[in-house]
């Protein structure tokens, strides 16, 4: 029973289950008709003489002492019989070599022949979204863990899990890590060093990328030599600081994307609110171009007759002098003097706070657990939970608040709670988890940035060499090369923003990237081309040009 415990995933526990349930259903259908033909022959048996004599007769054991004597009771007679030879023939091996086939199946080395592949060492909420953007990419990868079970069950799910113990230097060697493209390790930081180190032992030239939880492993990491380190709570604090819109009203820069840089810039208490896209004139007036606007949960593709709101963050793309002209036309604008609420003292919580002092932003951190505050400014241990607190807080003058805590069921009360208080104020959230981005919205906030979202961004945007910004939860900027179908025709024939949901922000020939003109701009020759679409139509597209690319 342990074995059966440690070998079968729930999925195959489940299938057992049903099998069961059929088989007694079978039995009892069976059982019922049996007595009802029974009693048109004059024959009135015991409950269990049906159960037996069923059993008896699907199994084709068929003692023959008890038998029907008329031809409607002979001819249910052969369909028992075939029935259960098609039951026990068919349907159970069928079933106990799905029940069993995980543990069979679970390989310990990487595929023969595989090169240009990622190895994940750690399967959680970051890793689980980044198999699923390297899926609509065919980006070959290796899902390593040292768990069983879990191996087991992840390629119960389609997940190329492979079993290997991460500590092990020939571990790695069996991955191939020769061929690898990359290695990603998104454990703890003494999980990650200890990875890297065994890696290595095999593979002195293999890029290593390792994410990092306090700043003082960066180091640490770096000596056991990982090649990139990503503080993915720093960057969710500068991102969420970003959004807020009580910041200034400057131009932030998110990526570049080749020579193109991508930025995003509140419009609030600037003279583009209630203007139309097609009146502000940016374009002529900086050179940068609005590809899109953010109104609290929603996105919209560039529309000229879409009216800019206070609530409206503007995703620009320019030339950097671009940005720089559009900087210099708004820096004077501000939205708020008044101190916005930070919700945590936590990592990420510090990394809002630091943004805000960089732009010189007001603020006030929210803190329930002492000792989180202890070297943190403008922190006050107070439960943000207790209206008073919030009070003493300054909440109901601040123009926004920010939940950066990491428990999600936590960030869905706190911004219950909010907008229940206040209507106007702007609530922005992080989430753990991408399944809870729709119930914090529904909560609530204005804003939310996925952890499991924005840390697989970032690692696929290093795989993809700098061709991939996430601009917002589940809405991306892609570089791909442009598909054959497309080229020699124009925009405007191709139609991908009305039949896909993509639209084409730039054109990239070599060093030169030119933001498109018009409709009539057409596809060359030798050329990339830069889109901006939600995870659904960049799915879409890669599946119907992927190929071609």
């Amino acid at each position: 029973m342990l074995m059966f415990e440690q070998n079968v995933s729930r999925k195959n526990a489940l299938l057992l289950t049903r099998l069961i349930a059929i088989f007694i259903l079978v039995v009892s259908v069976y059982s019922a008709i049996f007595h009802y033909l029974m009693l048109r022959e004059g024959k009135d048996l015991h409950w269990f003489v049906g159960v037996y004599w069923t059993v008896a007769t699907m199994t084709t054991v068929g003692f023959g002492d008890v038998v029907f004597s008329t031809f409607s009771g002979m001819l249910f007679s052969v369909v028992v019989i075939i029935s259960g030879i098609f039951f026990i023939l068919i349907i159970i091996p069928f079933t106990l070599i799905q029940l069993f086939q995980s543990a069979a199946r679970v390989p310990r080395e990487a595929p023969k022949g595989i090169t240009g592949h990622v190895i994940l060492t750690h399967y959680g909420p970051v890793t689980n979204v980044l198999i699923r953007k390297l899926g609509y990419y065919t980006s070959p990868y290796i899902m390593l863990t040292s768990d069983f079970k879990q191996a087991a069950d992840l390629r119960d799910r389609g997940i190329r899990a492979v079993f290997g113990e991460v500590d092990d230097p020939q571990t790695y060697a069996q991955m191939a890590i020769e061929n690898a493209a990359l290695l990603v390790t998104t454990a703890d930081d003494v999980t990650n060093t200890m990875v890297i180190h065994a890696a290595r032992q095999i593979s002195p030239t293999v890029n290593v990328l390792s994410t990092s939880t306090e700043q003082e492993s960066i180091e640490i990491l770096r000596a056991a030599g990982a090649d990139e380190i990503l503080s993915l709570d720093e960057m969710m604090g500068q991102s969420l600081a970003r959004r807020t819109i009580a910041g200034d009203a400057i131009a932030h820069i998110i990526g570049q994307l080749g020579s193109l840089t991508i930025a995003e810039a509140a419009a609030l208490a600037t003279p583009l609110v209630n203007k139309k896209l097609k009146e502000t004139q940016l374009r002529s007036l900086t050179g940068v171009v609005v590809i899109g606007v953010l109104e609290g949960p929603d996105f919209y593709l560039p529309d000229a007759e879409r009216v800019i709101t206070k609530h409206s963050i503007l995703i620009l793309a320019g030339a950097p002098e671009a940005i720089m002209r559009y900087n210099e036309l708004f820096c004077i604008y501000n939205s708020s003097n008044d101190p916005v609420i930070i919700i945590g003292a936590g990592n990420v919580g510090r990394w809002v706070a630091r943004s805000f002092e960089e732009h010189g932003l007001e603020y006030c951190i929210m803190e329930k657990a002492a000792e989180k505050t202890a070297d943190a400014s403008h922190a006050s241990v107070l439960d943000a939970a207790k209206v008073e607190n919030l009070r003493t807080a300054g909440f109901f003058n601040a123009p926004a608040v920010v939940i950066s805590t990491h428990k999600d069921d936590t960030n869905i009360y706190l911004a219950t709670l909010f907008r229940s208080l206040r209507a106007d104020i702007q609530i922005v959230s992080r989430a753990t988890l991408d399944r809870n981005v729709a119930l914090l919205h529904r909560a609530g906030c204005d804003i939310v940035l996925s952890y499991a979202s924005f840390g697989s961004n970032f690692i696929l945007n290093h795989v993809k060499r700098g061709t991939y910004l996430m601009l917002s939860e589940g809405v991306d900027v892609f570089k791909v090369r442009t598909p054959q179908r497309l080229v020699g025709k124009s925009i405007d024939e191709i139609r991908l923003r009305e039949s896909i949901g993509c639209h084409v922000v730039a054109i990239v020939r070599g060093e030169k990237t030119e933001l498109i003109a018009g409709p009539d701009t057409v596809f060359p020759e030798d050329s990339e081309i830069i889109l901006i679409a939600d995870n659904e139509s960049e799915s879409l597209f890669l599946k119907k040009y992927g190929r071609e690319m």
